[in-house]
């Protein structure tokens, strides 16, 4: 099965970068191929890398995010992507006032894919302490593992 999964935070250079690694990574372990990328919802870093903390993160999880690229989500990505998933509410209002007509993508928050978790946002870590990037990693890394399942199992 193939699927195509995006992820979209304020201004992916957080976030959404770390969820977009920790899904590539799920999805090659669980051999499964999914088309997945990350988006912001503002343009203030659209080419930009993502924060270093973000990359030390991912580093440390034997993850190279230094080639990602900062972008703005757009009314194509409803129709290219099958899911587009929210970091937090607010951007989860965002992507629903963005959504064209004719976007066909499953929107959701990210987290109400986590048992327990239901309602709740990634916290973004960018104006905190280098250790927030550690509980984000945790946080979409769970999710991913739960995409993954739901992709194996779609019931």
């Amino acid at each position: 099965m193939s699927a195509s999964v995006l992820f979209v935070c304020l201004g992916n250079i957080c976030r959404s970068p770390l969820a977009e690694a920790a899904l590539r990574a799920e999805a090659a372990r669980a051999g499964l191929a999914v088309e997945v990328d990350s988006a912001g919802t503002g343009d203030w870093h659209v080419g930009s890398p993502p924060d270093r903390r973000a990359q030390a993160v991912a580093r440390r999880h034997g993850i190279d995010i230094s080639g990602y690229r900062g972008r703005q989500v757009t009314a194509e990505d409803f129709r290219r992507f099958d899911y587009v998933f929210a970091l937090d509410g607010e951007n989860l209002k965002n992507l629903r006032r963005l959504r064209p007509s004719d976007g066909t993508a499953e929107l959701r928050l990210l987290m109400d894919l986590v048992p327990g978790r239901e309602g709740s946002g990634v916290t973004d870590p960018y104006f905190g302490e280098d250790a927030g990037f550690d509980v984000t990693w945790d946080d979409v890394t769970r999710a991913a593992k739960a995409i993954v399942e739901r992709l194996r199992d779609p019931r």
